[in-house]
């Protein structure tokens, strides 16, 4: 009898110990509701730490990440009035092409200008942190069931 309020209480523990937690959740990424300075001198700041910046990169990134952020926050805030008034819907195939392929053309922009920037050893960096936050991100939404 004892060996089964033993083995009862250890599954009901097992199972409230397994059960996800749900607490509160710090919202990663981009912070839309700071403004394009402020995330872009908080992004040139971590890549300072990351990369060991001089002042004159600092100064050149600092401008290249706060237009990166002053596009990426007019795109958040188009969409987020298109949203709110109704007009948005899903977007056609040949849409989504379209949208996928200036993304990419813009990433392949920033990275060019990264390039010109960073020393190699810097650059070689910079690529590694960027694969693994991307890699990491997709493996949270996949384990949140979304697509990714």
């Amino acid at each position: 009898m004892k060996r089964l309020v033993v083995a009862m209480a250890l599954l009901v523990s097992l199972g409230a110990l397994a059960q996800e937690q749900q607490g509160h959740r710090m919202r990663k990424g981009p912070k839309m509701d700071m403004t394009a300075e402020q995330m872009a001198t908080l992004q040139t700041k971590q890549m300072t730490l990351a990369l060991d910046l001089t002042k004159a990169q600092q100064q050149k990134v600092m401008t290249i990440n706060l237009d990166v952020a002053q596009q990426r926050k007019a795109k958040w805030e188009e969409m987020k009035a298109m949203r709110e008034s109704g007009e948005w819907k899903r977007p056609t195939p040949e849409e989504r092409f379209d949208m996928e392929n200036a993304r990419l053309d813009h990433q392949i922009a920033h990275q060019e200008k990264m390039k010109e920037v960073l020393n190699d050893e810097q650059y070689q960096t910079w690529k590694k942190l960027r694969f693994a936050k991307a890699h990491h991100g997709k493996k949270k939404m996949q384990e949140s069931g979304r697509r990714g």
